[in-house]
């Protein structure tokens, strides 16, 4: 199996960042795992640096939350924002979030913490056919 350049985490905890980087690693997916605990941080990244094939981001951090990140992220130049698979990862079981989600297009799921193997390898199969 093909891996992934790169990964992003989103989410100010440490203790979520911890366990979902372990996944990814065990998993042998990607060949980095980019961890940001602040979104602003997150946006900087991808403006100045090789983009990520896929984010996993938070929908509650300080400073600038999941949706914001996500306003700002609409705004940024196509180039920062091509072959770019969001998934939401959080621990709201709001269904207005759900839905608040399907309103933004960039977003490809919307999953409850913690990220496991078999959600992992879900993503990638569905949206990396070289990584199959």
């Amino acid at each position: 199996m093909q891996k992934l350049n790169k990964i992003m985490l989103i989410d100010d905890s440490e203790a979520d960042n911890f366990i979902h980087k372990r996944i990814i690693e065990k998993s042998g997916i990607a060949k980095e795992i980019v961890v940001i605990f602040r979104a602003t941080e997150a946006l900087t990244y991808l403006k100045n640096e090789t983009r990520p094939e896929l984010i996993f981001l938070d929908i509650n951090m300080p400073g600038m939350d999941g949706w914001e990140f996500l306003q700002e992220y609409e705004q940024l130049a196509e180039i920062h924002k091509a072959e770019l698979v969001i998934c939401m990862l959080t621990t709201s079981q709001s269904a207005i979030d759900r839905e608040k989600a399907k309103q933004y297009g960039m977003i490809e799921h919307f999953m409850s913490k913690p990220l496991t193997k078999e959600k992992l390898l879900e993503i990638v199969r569905a949206h990396f056919s070289e990584a199959r």
